[in-house]
């Protein structure tokens, strides 16, 4: 990808303040839509609009679609929406085209579809509208060579000629029956190894890889990362090949996830950038905080409670921070590993009981390590007292609690239906803290009684 210079961005706003179209296409021609994409991050939205006007509509198009998604809406607000359609809908593919319009509000969606020429086009966009965006369906688009399996082989060519015309990228051809059912992948090889076959079935390969139109996303790409696929066909409730879904689609899906899964485990609960507002950025991470500042003063309240202990045994304050950032650790690694056994498949609830006893397995081998190795330390340190032996105690059992704790939240979350991501984050973090503080103030407490 091209790297602008503070000089180049100099010249190109140069050149749109002195309103140089000539010059301005000439620096856009050899420009990949992505660097475009790039080059509008340090321009202005007038600056952004004016470069727009000056590209071809299918070039446009693309450069919409590489644009960060908060960008693309800054530019869209400020496009008429006869020209959002004509210049960028139309040179779309319906998936791109519905990811687009699904942004928009609903009155802005009814207005850009009356403005769609094909009106093909824009019964599919309704159509792909229907569902749900986190399904194959509402990822699919409807561009795609499919031939029947009745046809003989100079049929099934002269068709195929016909539909590539209007296509960017062929990945696979389908093979459909009469009544549209999908029956199977017509290989390309066969053209020149049987040119005469009287009909395609006779070649075709037989029942694909597909998924329907209600897969869950995570699933879908599961099914391309296990069969090693760069499309997949998407079938309705009968069997009825309705689209496409391409590799590209799916990775952009995945990263999108990937980014929230990770934002939610850092504690931001909602999907933010760096050039979004102090507002927008404040919104997202306060709320955790909060929450975590309640927690800091619930553990200042157990403390408080067991005040006269640290009177009598100063020595117990010190190992306060071991005891809880090890259950935080430990409770951090566990949901971990559940979350992303549960994101690629290799995790399924109706194995979760096996999950939890592998896990108490590993939490006692790490427990009894870990309070071993604490206990020799302290009684090389300060001999064999109550804080020695109520330390090694806490640290056994806060790793114990918080391995079990860590595995459970985030079966329990995927199990109602929450983004189990959310348990890898403070939410661990801050309840391992508060039960850790309880186990090792009560253990003193009873040690010293």
């Amino acid at each position: 990808m091209e790297q602008f210079s503070e000089e180049y961005i100099k010249e190109v706003q140069d050149i749109i303040k002195n309103n140089d179209t000539e010059k301005a296409k000439e620096l856009l021609k050899g420009l990949h839509p992505a660097d475009i994409a790039e080059l509008y991050q340090a321009l202005d939205l007038d600056e952004a609009e004016f470069i727009y006007m000056l590209l071809d509509s299918e070039k446009a198009a693309d450069v919409l679609i590489e644009l960060d998604e908060d960008d693309r809406k800054k530019l869209l607000k400020h496009l008429p929406n006869e020209v959002i359609a004509k210049q960028f809908i139309d040179h779309l593919d319906t998936d791109d085209a519905v990811d687009l319009i699904r942004e928009m509000d609903e009155e802005a969606q009814e207005e850009i579809l009356s403005h769609i020429d094909d009106v093909e086009q824009a019964g599919d966009i309704v159509d792909l509208l229907k569902y749900d965006e986190d399904t194959a369906g509402g990822l699919m688009g409807t561009e795609m060579v499919v031939v029947n399996e009745n046809w003989s082989m100079p049929e099934c060519l002269k068709e195929m000629r016909i539909q590539a015309e209007e296509m960017d990228e062929i990945y696979y051809v389908y093979v459909v029956d009469d009544d549209e059912r999908l029956k199977g992948v017509f290989p390309l090889k066969k053209m020149i190894t049987n040119p005469s076959v009287s009909k395609i079935k006779h070649v075709m390969k037989k029942d694909p890889v597909s998924v329907k139109t209600d897969t869950p996303i995570e699933e879908v790409a599961q099914v391309f990362e296990k069969y090693d696929l760069v499309a997949v066909p998407v079938i309705d409730s009968i069997g009825r090949l309705v689209g496409r879904i391409t590799v590209d689609d799916v990775m952009d899906e995945v990263r999108e996830q990937a980014e929230r899964e990770y934002q939610l485990a850092s504690g931001i609960s909602q999907d933010v950038e760096t050039t979004d507002t102090i507002y927008t950025q404040t919104s997202a991470r306060l709320p955790w905080l909060l929450i975590g500042m309640f927690g800091g003063l619930t553990n200042s309240i157990i403390l408080g409670n067991f005040e006269t202990g640290f009177i009598t045994n100063p020595a117990m304050a010190l190992f306060i921070p071991l005891i809880g950032g090890t259950g935080g650790n430990v409770g951090i690694q566990s949901s971990a590993i559940v979350v992303q056994g549960l994101a690629n498949g290799s995790l399924a609830l109706h194995n979760a009981g096996k999950q939890i006893l592998k896990e108490l397995a590993v939490a006692l081998i790490n427990a009894s390590m870990i309070s071993l190795l604490v206990f020799g330390y302290n009684w090389f340190r300060m001999g064999i007292d109550a804080v020695t032996i109520a330390v090694s105690l806490s640290l056994f059992s806060v790793v114990i609690f918080a391995s079990i704790f860590g595995t459970i939240v985030p079966i329990t979350l995927e199990k109602f239906k929450i983004d189990p991501a959310i348990a890898t984050g403070p939410f661990i973090t801050i309840t391992n803290d508060i039960i850790g503080m309880l186990i090792y103030m009560s253990i003193c407490a009873t040690l010293a009684a």
